[in-house]
């Protein structure tokens, strides 16, 4: 077994791509956004509620080509005084070529990875604390390896205003197998602190996310310039903002920095690092629909449908 270290190069990469649609929409990274969407016990386990009891969700992420993500989780409670959430996260690489040392093409194979993900949280006063179990599978053209990654969350409530604070250290854990006997794989592990506010009287909700923590100096640029301080700064951040329209339709904004650094261009900006979606919550129902910037001409597309299936199981009883 080995204990997974903090490394810029890791395995099971998957886990650090937004595993739904208003992740994606709100710059990718938040571990403090409570109560409002099932999925976001993925980022942090502290941030199920009760209020999420009954919830499931599932969707799909268009990355891209025929590379796409397809996820589902759902809440329970568990007990008087926890919250039980489960999900499954796929990320399939489609069909991909294959070459010999000579470089001709052998045929065309199809990788994937899957995490399998069960998770605990409990409330004390205005603090919340989670813990998430993960069973990591990953298949790279034949090539197998098997891994167990836990994540530990706490979040702070404010018991008058709309503020939060999350803390979430993610990842580590020990591999059951790797890719070969020769193979030191190591767990994407990372430390990550934000806060969520929304200013009193305005339809405006805020979310800032600082992140590889644990990689203070960790800054990809093809640039040829050493990145200025505020750059390795912002490197770090993921921005999130909602437009509360009504109360139960959302506009949501993001900006992710260190994915517009990674991916810009010597002509024009693309718009990548930015990402933007729309949430609306129709009886039982909440659909939220995402578009994130990658580069020049290419974006990925996300939807997630959820349900109240609590609620609709429920009413049928009654009826």
């Amino acid at each position: 077994m080995t204990w997974a270290q903090s490394s810029s190069a890791t395995s099971y990469s998957f886990l650090k791509i937004p595993q739904n649609a208003r992740l994606a929409a709100l710059g990718g990274v938040n571990v403090s956004l409570s109560d409002k969407d099932v999925n976001f016990f993925f980022s942090n386990p502290a941030l199920a509620g009760d209020s999420l009891t009954g919830w499931a969700s599932a969707g799909y992420m268009f990355y891209v080509a025929d590379i796409g993500q397809a996820s589902f989780a759902g809440s329970i409670k568990r007990g008087k005084k926890f919250v039980g959430s489960f999900g499954i996260q796929h990320f399939n690489y489609g069909a991909l070529e294959g070459t010999d040392p000579t470089g001709m093409v052998t045929g065309t194979f199809r990788s994937g990875e899957t995490a399998l993900v069960f998770s605990l949280s409990h409330r004390v006063s205005n603090f919340r604390a989670g813990a998430t179990s993960k069973f990591l599978f990953s298949n790279l053209a034949g090539f197998t390896a098997a891994a167990f990654a836990v994540d530990l969350g706490g979040l702070f409530i404010h018991p008058e205003h709309d503020f939060t604070v999350g803390l979430v250290i993610k990842n580590f854990g020990f591999h059951f197998s790797d890719y070969s006997e020769s193979n030191q794989s190591s767990l994407p592990f990372d430390i990550q602190l934000g806060t969520t506010f929304k200013p009193e009287h305005m339809p405006l909700r805020f979310s800032f996310t600082a992140y590889n923590l644990v990689r203070p100096d960790y800054l990809y640029s093809n640039l040829d310039e050493e990145p200025s301080a505020l750059n390795k700064i912002f490197s770090h951040v993921s921005i999130g903002a909602e437009i509360l329209v009504h109360r139960n339709v959302n506009v949501l904004l993001g900006y992710n920095s260190l994915r517009q650094q990674e991916l810009k261009v010597q002509q024009g900006g693309g718009g990548s690092g930015f990402s933007f979606g729309l949430a609306a919550r129709i009886k039982s129902f909440d659909l939220v629909l995402s578009q994130s910037r990658y580069s020049v001409g290419q974006a990925n597309y996300s939807i997630t449908l959820a349900a109240n299936l609590q609620d609709m199981i429920f009413k049928k009883r009654v009826l």
